[in-house]
This record gives structure tokens, C-alpha cells and sequence, in this order.
């Protein structure tokens, strides 16, 4: 099965939520044969995501079964949604029960096929959608912004990379996670399936970080791992969690995003002083998750360094011209090689048909520097993309967002802390930032709006970004 799953000790229990639902392995295995007998096998699910014990057991079950499923959040904006039911047109909607008639439009007179764990099947459409044999899920390249291209990836590439990471960290059975990075984000996804691949516990939770709840659910549970992105640690500052007691908190993982120089060493100093590990990781949408990681004990003396590959994988660098630097210490474009880099993309259904384009390499557009012991440090970002509170966010996609939406004309740009918009319309800048804060689902504070009179463009109508960054 996949992940493994049947091969773990049926009683042991792998999934607990905030509502206390508690399924275990045999639980997983019992639903993946329902499944089976009721959602047609090569069928595109569109899968709305909560961290429940309800969207993850739907997740396990269409991957078992050969089931294609697209994972969403589950409080994407419904137009973006309706784009991109319109687009790829899925046979099955598989949403939280309470959300039925949020989407009433979408899923019309649909049957409901199938209600358990919370979540109802609908079925949508009767139209085959053709897929190659190798594709077994679909995640989009900016889900915040629900990007209607998407990222293809096999079983392989989930199950590979699941069990890597896990020889990365340690995991045994005895682990308990606490998992409150979103599921159709990828870094959550990973946190979920390089825990199940032991056998071990997941925590799932939706509480917000700063919430008495949260905590409440880390010390019931007595959870020994917690993975954050960098707007997460800087929560955990601010909390000045060093005071909390937290003896069964043994791992403390970054991802998602570079922490500052200063963030780093803290934590770094933190887990050293308390008998903790602290990995920082480095990955992506299209590799499946992570790629590389620095050992924790060199976190002190590589600051702000992403590491090595993890096993089975390769990193290098790329000169301007796309060859590889084979000096030692250099400075390039960061690619990868390994088994969990993806089959490639797809941006309508009838690319769902592609075989593997990346075939097993994938450049990755942020320039790294690599030095004398190999360990590699991201410097930049060649790409239009940044990465707010650790969720990947496209650039383009928000100006093309802000342009349809208000019809404003808008240059976005920014950091991994904070996106600036440039608009030509001096009145609207509170309707941009409202409007781009609630389709990203992030705070107004991640975002800046200043007035520009005129885009600066080439002959050809091209945006000359240099001359707003200079």
C-alpha cells in the first residue's frame, strides 16, 4: 500500500485532529478498500484540505486506489476555485461536509457518493479525464493564490522522498508530530507522509500558533517534533517558548523560507542549550518537498546554510549559460537531482496527459553559493516568486489577480518578508491591500502599497522591473 500503511501495526494510531477523531492504521486500510469500490480508479478528485483526519484519510485513499487527486485549501476564494473546476473539469469534488452549500454552484446537482470522516464525495462529471499512468497527485505552484498551473507528481516521487527524509531525521513509530502547515502545502504534505512511512502518530491541528489551544494540544499529546516555516519561528519568539517546559519536543524544523542570521543562531543556540535538534531544510513544490537539510550539529557553525542533499539526491550549480560549476567553492543557479523531483507541470487538462519532462532534474531559480565543505547557502531568487509566511507566492499571478479584479494597472515585487505593490491608482491603495490580503489569506502587514505614476516599460510593452528596484 501506499506509504506503507499496511505493514505498520494495525492498532497503532496514526492520524488524531482538533475535533479528537482518532483513526489507526487498520482505519486507513478499511477506507482505502471503500474507496476502492466507489471512486472510479484514474478519476481527478478536487480535494479541499483542512488539517483533518478527514482530508488526510481522503488523500491516503485516492493515492492507494490510483485516484488523482488536486489538493486545495479548503477556504480558497470560490472563484478561483470555479477557474479552476472550469479549466481541468474533475470528476469528483471531495470537500468538508460543512461546505456543502458554500459550493452549491460548483458542484450542482451532483450525488454524494460518499460521507464519512467529515467529508462528502460528490461526483460532478461523467467525462473521462485522460492521464498519464504515471501521474498520482496534483498541487498547485502558488497555492495561496490557487494558480491554475500545477505540479505533477508520481508515487514515487511522494514515497521516495517520505522515506529519505525520514533516514534524514530519525523518524521511528515512536514519533508524534504536531502538523499545522496546511496539507496541500507541500512542506505540510511532507510532514505527513515522512511520519506515516514509520508508522508513526500525526497530530493534525488548524489552531493558529499564538492560540492556548495549540499549546494545549502540544502538551496532551505530548508531541515530540514541530516543523515551521520563518513566520512560524518568529511567532515562537515572541512567545519565548525557551520558557516553556517542552520535554517531549525533541526536533524543531525550519523550511519554507531563509530565517535571518540572528533567527538562526537563536535557534540553533536554543536547541543546543536544551538537548534539542534544530534542522534547517531547503525545498520545493516540484521536488517534492524537501531536498536538502543541514545536520544539526553543524547549525551553529553553518548559520543560515540549507546543507547537503538529502540521500539519493545531488545538488549543484549552474553557470549563466546552464552549465555546471565544478569549482569547489562557487557561486550559481541551484539545481537538483534525484528520485523525488517531479514529472513536471501542467497549466490545462489535456497536459495531464505528459509523461516526465523533468526527468529526475529540476533548477530551482534561487542563486546559492556553495563553499569549502560543500554545505550551500541560498543568496537570492532568480524567479518570480517570494515566499510570504513561508507560503509561495507568484508575483505575476497577483498582478494578473490585481489588474482582472480592480483594473489597476500594478507591478509586485518584494522579499520573503514583505511584497510591495506598485499601483497607479493613488486612491485605491487600501482596496489593493484588503483585496490582496483576503485572496492570499495573509495578514495586511506582509504587504506594502505605494502610488507610482506610470509602469516603466520597454518598446515591446515589457515591465522594466530593474528600474523600479533601482
Amino acid at each position: 500500500m501506499f506509504l506503507a500503511i499496511e505493514k505498520h501495526k494495525e492498532e497503532n494510531i496514526a492520524l488524531i485532529d482538533d475535533d479528537k477523531n482518532r483513526v489507526t492504521y487498520k482505519d486507513i486500510c478499511d477506507f482505502c478498500h471503500i474507496y476502492n469500490k466507489i471512486v472510479k480508479k484514474r478519476s481527478l478528485v478536487f480535494l479541499l484540505c483542512k488539517n483533518t483526519v478527514g482530508a488526510v484519510i481522503n488523500y491516503l485513499s485516492c493515492l492507494e486506489n490510483g485516484i488523482v487527486p488536486l489538493l486545495l485549501n479548503a477556504s480558497i476564494d470560490e472563484e478561483l476555485f470555479g477557474e479552476l473546476c472550469q479549466r481541468y473539469k474533475p470528476e469528483y469534488l471531495c470537500i468538508p461536509a460543512d461546505a456543502i452549500n458554500k459550493h452549491k454552484a460548483l458542484s450542482g446537482d451532483g450525488n454524494i457518493i460518499l460521507e464519512q470522516y467529515g467529508y462528502s464525495i460528490i461526483k460532478v462529471s461523467e467525462e473521462r479525464c485522460p492521464m498519464h499512468d504515471k501521474l498520482a497527485l496534483l498541487m498547485s505552484t502558488s497555492g495561496s493564490t490557487g494558480s491554475s498551473k500545477l505540479v505533477r507528481y508520481s508515487r514515487d516521487n511522494l514515497e521516495i522522498n517520505a522515506g529519505n527524509v525520514a533516514k534524514v531525521f530519525g523518524w521511528t513509530e515512536k514519533e508524534k508530530p504536531i502538523c499545522d502547515l496546511p496539507m496541500n502545502y507541500t512542506m505540510g504534505l511532507n510532514v505527513i507522509n515522512s511520519h506515516l512511512i514509520v508508522g508513526a502518530t500525526v497530530v493534525l491541528t488548524d489552531y493558529n500558533l499564538m492560540s492556548q489551544e495549540y499549546w494545549n494540544v502540544v502538551h496532551q499529546e505530548r508531541c515530540t517534533n514541530f516543523t515551521g516555516v520563518p513566520f512560524s519561528y518568529s511567532i515562537l519568539a515572541k512567545l519565548r517558548i525557551n520558557r516553556m517546559k517542552l520535554p517531549y519536543l525533541m526536533t524543531l524544523a525550519e523550511g519554507g523560507g531563509s530565517l535571518s542570521e540572528n533567527e538562526f543562531k537563536m535557534w540553533a543556540e536554543y536547541a543546543s542549550q536544551n538537548g534539542k535538534r534544530f534542522f534547517a531544510t531547503f525545498g520545493t513544490t516540484e521536488t517534492a518537498a524537501r531536498m536538502a537539510y543541514l545536520p544539526p550539529n553543524l547549525a551553529m557553525e553553518k548559520t543560515g546554510s540549507i546543507g547537503i542533499a538529502i540521500p539519493e539526491g545531488e545538488l549543484f550549480l549552474l553557470d549563466e549559460a546552464g552549465k555546471e560549476i565544478k569549482e569547489t567553492e562557487a557561486q550559481g543557479e541551484l539545481g537538483y537531482r534525484g528520485p523525488n523531483v517531479t514529472l513536471g507541470y501542467a497549466t490545462c487538462r489535456k497536459e495531464l496527459r505528459l509523461g516526465d519532462v523533468f526527468c529526475g532534474e529540476y533548477h530551482t531559480g534561487d542563486i546559492a553559493k556553495r563553499d569549502k565543505d560543500g554545505c550551500y547557502f541560498i543568496v537570492g531568487r532568480k524567479s518570480r516568486f517570494i515566499k510570504l509566511s513561508g507560503m509561495r507566492v507568484s508575483l505575476d499571478e497577483c498582478e494578473r489577480l490585481i489588474r482582472n479584479k480592480l483594473q489597476i494597472e500594478n507591478i509586485c515585487m518584494g522579499t520573503d518578508e514583505k511584497m510591495v505593490i506598485y499601483i497607479t491608482s493613488a486612491h485605491q491603495c487600501n482596496d489593493v491591500s484588503n483585496f490582496i490580503s483576503s485572496k492570499l489569506k495573509l495578514y495586511r502587514s506582509v504587504f506594502d502599497v505605494k502610488y507610482i505614476e506610470e509602469i516603466p516599460r520597454s518598446e515591446s510593452g515589457k515591465i522594466l522591473y530593474q528600474q523600479i528596484e533601482g
